[in-house]
């Protein structure tokens, strides 16, 4: 009998579900399905490795926590650490819902994360809103910009300091893309929130800073254009970045 994925299109959306029970698996492979997505599974940490790797990779994972090998944050940064998957969105699923477990997951990589638990329609937004910043953004900033060690290329999503690759999240380039885009003006962190996740109504204003944190880190010494305004937000500074004793 064919079924609805069967029906679907190669150029549909392909979702990794990471989740160690198979009856939670099972209705959310039918309900993506229905809204036009493409899926495949996984129950372990270590398969779900196997799963991200394989081609074609996916276009988002929806990673449980808690899994019976690997923890889910280890498979996260795992994911992150290969150039092939390292802007891949990453949705974490988890019982969790204390700031410190959802701060934890945005330090490894997650550009979302909801508590379980949830309804399919929300799951459905937040897949929506993530590949989005991923998929087919047409007001795109221009193709290439460099700030003296810091050079970054819109069109292949690479970003280099000091001659060295850095690897971002889906989510921290189009963050770093949305500061280079407004050099010299303040952000708010509600402003971020709108443009960068999309929706309002379910992220919090820590996320911003968590996420700014992380990419600072990452940036090394080009994390200098990144200046906090205190009371107010952050501010993109071209001419604060590599400084010099």
């Amino acid at each position: 009998m064919k079924t609805v994925q069967d029906s679907l299109g190669e150029d549909a959306p392909l979702i990794l579900i990471v989740e160690d029970e198979k009856d939670v698996v099972t209705p959310m492979e039918i309900k993506l399905a229905m809204e036009g997505y493409q899926t495949r599974s996984a129950l372990t940490g270590k398969s779900a490795l196997t799963e991200a790797f394989r081609e074609p990779t996916p276009d988002l994972i929806l990673l449980d926590i808690m899994l019976p090998d690997i923890s889910g944050l280890d498979v996260c940064m795992r994911i992150r650490e290969a150039p092939q998957t390292s802007q891949i969105p990453i949705i974490m699923l988890t019982a969790k819902g204390e700031e410190i477990d959802r701060v934890v997951g945005f330090e490894v990589g997650a550009d979302d994360y909801l508590v379980k638990p949830f309804s399919i329609r929300e799951l459905i937004l937040r897949i929506q809103v993530a590949l989005r910043r991923t998929m087919g953004s047409s007001d795109s900033p221009p193709r290439k910009s460099s700030f003296g060690s810091l050079n970054v290329n819109y069109d292949t999503h690479r970003v280099h300091v000091e001659g060295e690759e850095v690897l971002l999240t889906a989510t921290e380039f189009k963050l770093l893309s949305t500061f280079i885009e407004r050099a010299g003006r303040v952000q708010t962190r509600d402003i971020l929130l709108d443009v960068v996740w999309g929706v309002q109504s379910y992220v919090q204003t820590r996320t911003v800073d968590s996420h700014i944190k992380q990419l600072r880190k990452k940036l090394g010494p080009a994390g200098d254009y990144f200046e906090t305004v205190r009371g107010v937000g952050y501010l993109f500074n071209t001419q604060a970045g590599n400084k010099t004793a």
